[in-house]
């Protein structure tokens, strides 16, 4: 695999500075690049690693002034992570371009899987169950029967999707995570419980991506929603009828409890805890280990702290109770004092 400046240009909307013919075969960091490397080059901090670097071609910001001469070709470029990342994906991703069945895989004869796919040995596609083209089915998978799966999406080892589940386009689940089991819903009879059925589904939307072993639970009735965009991080726990809004960003060990809404673009940190039936409006953003109890209604706020607060609520409280120790010797002063 070969790529020239000018392919690279091409394919991600910048402009070459230097060589247009000078190529590529692999990608790395800046400080262990070599003549055949593609690098990118965004924060400052990495100035000296970008000026000592021997790597072929560079991604750079559209308006990056040099203050030293560099030998490498230079592609600009408004946002370089980015490029960089769809160089990385089109042609670098080793997951892109696994294909074909391997022996040991079950396709039920009433599933529908497309072109161009990949089926690793031990997955399971249950009846009725469909695949889109280019999907990558790591072995151990289990795709329930009358479930969906877009196309392009990548299954990691040993994700299970439930029956009647769907996952759309573009989709990346980790390894070890469940799309569909039943959500933790009980009746008390007297000392005990009854199991509620849950008979609904998850419905997961285009180019979400979800982290390992994450539990995605089925809806009681209707559907739990994970919206088009969603990123959510490692350990996860989604109850049933929840709905995370699209393109919001859920980092490791946070728990959602059941009925919860959870807006757009919203950025909660890790071990972030929920109440069940609340809503969380869009653009809201919540520090880790937060514990939400009650309904956040107004947009592009900032909360922290169990129970949650907003964010300069929270500080003032935090400065408070970082006096305590003092205020209770002064008031112990004052009562000796009143006492005497």
């Amino acid at each position: 695999m070969k790529l020239s400046a000018q392919n690279i240009a091409d394919l991600t909307g910048g402009s070459v500075e230097g060589n247009p013919e000078a190529e590529i075969s692999t990608v790395s960091k800046l400080e262990e690049a070599d003549g055949q490397s593609l690098c990118f080059f965004s924060n400052p901090k990495y100035e000296q690693a970008f000026y000592s670097s021997k790597a072929g071609i560079v991604i750079v910001p559209q308006d990056f002034t040099t203050s030293q001469n560099v030998a490498f070709t230079m592609v600009r470029h408004a946002n370089p992570y980015y490029a960089f990342c769809v160089v990385l994906d089109k042609y670098f991703n080793p997951n892109k371009h696994k294909t074909g069945i391997e022996a040991g895989s079950f396709i039920s004869a009433s599933a529908n899987v497309g072109e161009e796919v990949y089926v690793g040995a031990t997955a399971y596609i249950d009846d009725d169950a469909v695949v889109g083209k280019g999907c990558k089915v790591y072995p151990q998978v289990f795709i329930g029967k009358g479930s969906k799966v877009g196309a392009n999406t990548i299954l990691f080892p040993g994700v299970k999707i439930y029956d009647g589940c769907t996952v759309g386009a573009n989709c990346i689940i980790h390894a070890g995570t469940v799309i569909g089991s039943d959500g933790f819903g009980f009746a008390p009879i007297g000392d005990v419980y009854a199991k509620i059925p849950q008979v609904g589904n998850v419905i997961i939307e285009d180019y979400v991506e979800i982290g390992s072993n994450c539990s995605i639970d089925r809806a009681t009735m209707g559907s739990t929603y994970i919206r088009q965009g969603v990123k959510l991080d490692n350990l996860i726990q989604v109850a049933h009828n929840a709905e995370i809004g699209a393109n919001t960003v859920i980092a490791a060990q946070a728990g959602i409890s059941g009925s919860t809404k959870i807006g757009k673009n919203c950025q909660i940190g890790g071990q972030t805890g929920f109440v069940g039936h609340i809503t969380i409006a869009d653009k809201t953003g919540i520090g880790a280990q937060a514990g939400v109890s009650k309904a956040i209604e107004e947009s592009g706020t900032n909360w922290i702290g169990t129970p949650a607060l907003p964010l300069k609520e929270f500080f003032k409280s935090q400065a408070v109770f970082k006096n305590l120790p003092e205020l209770q010797s002064r008031v112990n002063a004052l009562e000796k004092k009143l006492n005497s």
